[in-house]
């Protein structure tokens, strides 16, 4: 709090002149810093912290027999196989298979994930599903589409490039979708489109079950 201190002199003298008295003032600033140290704690307590932006991810059970796996026609299913230089390579089924390749933009990968949403819609429709919420609540039911991702990020690619493949589906609400290791013969296809793709069923499950 501030002090007010008197300076000596100030009195008569003989034959002299009448002096006023000089006052000074000290300042202390204590009360201050306990006042800055009650504002920062407030604040502390009443400011919601940032929460970190996560992506709930179902991953299967690591061991899955052959036996157990649900055969998928080849005309629903559709695979990303993620590149370098933030490339998509991509292809639709197993049987003559033909390779092309976009970005992770608004008209690339999500517009190939909606193109490929319209074909299997046209040809099997929609099914209908009750989505669970966050706190593992049934919501209304939904219409979804019976499409089947496979995603395989190469050696080329970045993390970055898998967030983003995970963001598209969430974005384009695709209910099937799984993260699988990329094959020898994949990565043959990408650097040689024209060879084609010799990958029968087989194969797929088995890449799908190691």
């Amino acid at each position: 709090m501030a002090e007010i201190a008197q300076d000596g002199g100030g009195g008569h003298k003989k034959g002299g002149k009448v002096r006023s008295k000089k006052m000074s003032t000290k300042i202390d600033f204590t009360p201050m810093v306990d006042l800055g140290f009650l504002l920062i704690t407030f604040f502390m307590l009443t400011t919601t912290l940032a929460k970190p932006n996560i992506m709930a991810l179902v991953m299967p059970e690591k061991d899955i027999k052959k036996e157990d796996v649900e055969p998928v026609k080849e005309s629903k299913v559709l695979t990303l196989l993620l590149g370098g230089n933030d490339k998509v390579y991509y292809y639709e089924g197993i049987t003559d298979a033909k390779l092309d390749s976009t970005d992770f933009s608004a008209e690339g990968l999500r517009k190939v994930i909606l193109d490929k949403m319209d074909k299997v819609k046209g040809q099997f429709g929609t099914e209908t599903y009750k989505k669970k919420n966050k706190e593992g609540e049934e919501e209304e039911r939904t219409d979804g589409s019976f499409i089947n991702v496979l995603i395989k990020p190469t050696k080329d690619s970045r993390y970055k490039n898998l967030v983003d493949a995970l963001d598209e589906m969430a974005i384009c609400k695709v209910r099937y979708y799984v993260i699988l290791d990329v094959s020898e013969l994949e990565e043959k296809f990408i650097k040689n489109p024209a060879g084609g793709l010799k990958f029968n069923v087989d194969e797929q499950v088995e890449a799908a079950t190691k």
